[in-house]
């Protein structure tokens, strides 16, 4: 009898043990599983982050593409004189110029950087000339340096302003598509108003003259400029 009982005993030991055991595996498999799916909830919740982000990039890209303004595209030579084609290393701001040259168009001050690599008169270059009707002509791609900022050559992109009074004022249409073509080079290359700079801003020169000799509309510039790229971007 007393044998019997501790059979029974150490029957019932062992299924304690067996429970235990199991409840204990139980926890470690539970553990398990929820380690790996709150991993697979944080692993999902980045790829619906990168998603998204990669959305809302595409997104991004498309406005700017949908806003660039219409080109003429008339690139110059290759040459030493207007354009060396040395490579731009990165982009960090845009420089508004005037021609100093009042009534002339942006095909001749683009065809007088052309002639540069014959007349060796000078070095320069813009990468736009902005029109008096607003015709925007690009003489150099962006990817290269212009001769046109002396020191910020390496990183800045140079526009060109024609104009026809001699206070070099500029025209509501070259002043308005000088805007949009400042504006869109900075959406797309993530700069913003302040990274748009005049010529004297670098250098002192009184270049574009009116909006030396006229701060106030600088300023109005930079935020018509600012203003357009929360349009494009929106």
């Amino acid at each position: 009898m007393a044998s019997r009982k501790k059979g029974q005993k150490k029957k019932t030991g062992k299924r304690k043990r067996r429970r235990v055991l199991v409840t204990v595996l139980i926890c470690i498999v539970c553990v398990i599983a929820l380690v790996f799916i709150v991993r697979g909830a944080r692993n999902y919740r980045a790829k619906v982050e990168e998603q998204r982000l990669v959305e809302e990039e595409q997104q991004r890209e498309d406005r700017i593409a949908a806003a660039e303004p219409e080109l003429d595209i008339d690139l110059l030579t290759i040459n030493d004189y207007s354009r060396p084609g040395i490579e731009m290393q990165q982009i960090d701001g845009i420089v508004i110029h005037y021609t100093a040259n009042p009534g002339t168009s942006a095909i001749a001050n683009r065809n007088y950087f052309e002639n540069l690599k014959d007349t060796h008169e000078a070095k320069a270059s813009a990468h736009f000339v902005v029109g008096l009707e607003g015709e925007i002509v690009q003489c150099i791609p962006t990817a290269e340096i212009a001769y046109a900022s002396n020191t910020r050559n390496t990183d800045t992109v140079a526009i060109e302003c024609c104009y026809e009074n001699e206070d070099g004022s500029f025209n509501q249409a070259t002043y308005d598509a000088t805007v949009d073509l400042a504006a869109w080079l900075c959406a797309r290359e993530g700069l913003s108003a302040n990274d748009v700079m005049r010529h004297y801003d670098i250098t002192g020169k009184l270049c574009p003259l009116y909006y030396v000799e006229h701060p106030e509309a600088w300023t109005q510039f930079q935020e018509d400029v600012a203003e357009r790229i929360d349009e494009i971007l929106e």
